[in-house]
């Protein structure tokens, strides 16, 4: 078995045709047959299912291919490192929650890197798809959060798959509107304020639980719920439909626009937890992480260390002026 057999297995996955398998690969689709004839007898198993429309993936072979990707993509991560390169492309991906600051960071990753050496991917999907995606090899870094709430859950599920969880970030919960919500003047909002209005969350698909809901304190009685798929989705809900969710509070404009606002979460009520996030980025245990990967974090970090920077200068800027409002008062009576 060698590094380039299991490049051949992978590209046959990700093609769904050996024809068309053997024209990424520029060799005959005869070799290609041969190579996988091999592979299999080697092995002992049957990787794929032969048909009129193409080839599938056995039970057998969708567990073969996940630790091919580890391997080839750990094999690459070494001779990045320390071999003397070569003229294929390097590829880098991550998978994450739906978080702006996620893609703004991996923006300024690409810039430092020439697109025609190097092949990037990211994918904004399901809370699930993250784990799977960075467990199976397709992603080198996945971004998701953790909570009281749904921690137990998570860290058990990222045991299972051999990954371990790195904090960036803890911040509190805020609400997450259009400038234009009857709420948007407001200093904090609490659930009783937003019970006219509907919660928006992202769509988890069949395997979703509560403990892979994106937005914080989701086990929460909602009296109206929309499920959406992608960001410009809920965005626009909020604007069509006065509709919220709940958030870290960390807002890109650049990518998201100046029409938006996060507005502190006040709980009420001691049964009420306030709900704090912990964001952070999970990898493959013992993984050699690329320089992508590393550049990558990097930039997570230095934009979450200017939010958090930004936002204390916010909080105190108002904290002075609601001092000099009441000095004003007290002067004025």
């Amino acid at each position: 078995m060698t590094i380039q057999q299991l490049r051949y297995m992978i590209t046959i996955s990700e093609m769904g045709s050996l024809n068309r398998a053997a024209e990424v690969l520029y060799i005959t689709q005869p070799s290609l047959t041969s190579a996988l004839q091999e592979m299999e007898k080697e092995l002992g198993i049957t990787i794929f299912n032969r048909g009129g429309k193409g080839v599938t993936l056995t039970n057998d072979g969708a567990e073969f291919i996940q630790h091919a990707r580890q391997v080839v993509n750990q094999y690459d991560r070494l001779m990045e490192k320390y071999g003397q390169g070569g003229k294929l492309k390097k590829k880098f991906g991550i998978s994450t929650q739906h978080y702006s600051f996620a893609v703004r960071s991996f923006v300024e990753m690409v810039k430092q890197f020439d697109t025609e050496e190097y092949e990037f991917a990211i994918r904004e999907t399901k809370t699930l798809d993250v784990i799977e995606d960075v467990s199976g090899a397709r992603s080198e870094v996945g971004i998701l959060y953790l909570s009281d709430f749904n921690r137990k859950a998570i860290e058990k599920i990222l045991r299972n798959h051999q990954l371990e969880f790195h904090p960036l970030i803890e911040c509190d919960s805020f609400v997450y509107l259009w400038k234009g919500h009857p709420l948007a003047g407001q200093k904090t909002i609490t659930f009783e304020d937003l019970a006219d209005y509907p919660c928006l969350s992202f769509e988890q698909g069949a395997k979703g639980s509560f403990y892979f809901a994106e937005e914080i304190l989701s086990t929460y009685d909602y009296i109206r719920t929309i499920k959406a798929t992608d960001r410009a989705t809920m965005l626009n809900l909020m604007v069509g439909l006065n509709g919220y969710t709940l958030c870290s509070g960390i807002i890109c404009e650049e990518l998201n626009g100046s029409d938006y606002i996060a507005i502190p979460f006040q709980a009420t009520g001691t049964d009420m937890p306030a709900g704090r996030m912990q964001i952070g980025y999970i990898v493959r245990k013992n993984m050699i992480l690329s320089r992508m990967a590393e550049l990558y974090i990097q930039e997570l970090r230095r934009y979450l260390e200017e939010h958090a920077a930004d936002r204390e200068i916010r909080e105190r800027k108002q904290d002075f002026a609601l001092t000099d409002a009441a000095k004003a008062g007290i002067i004025s009576d």
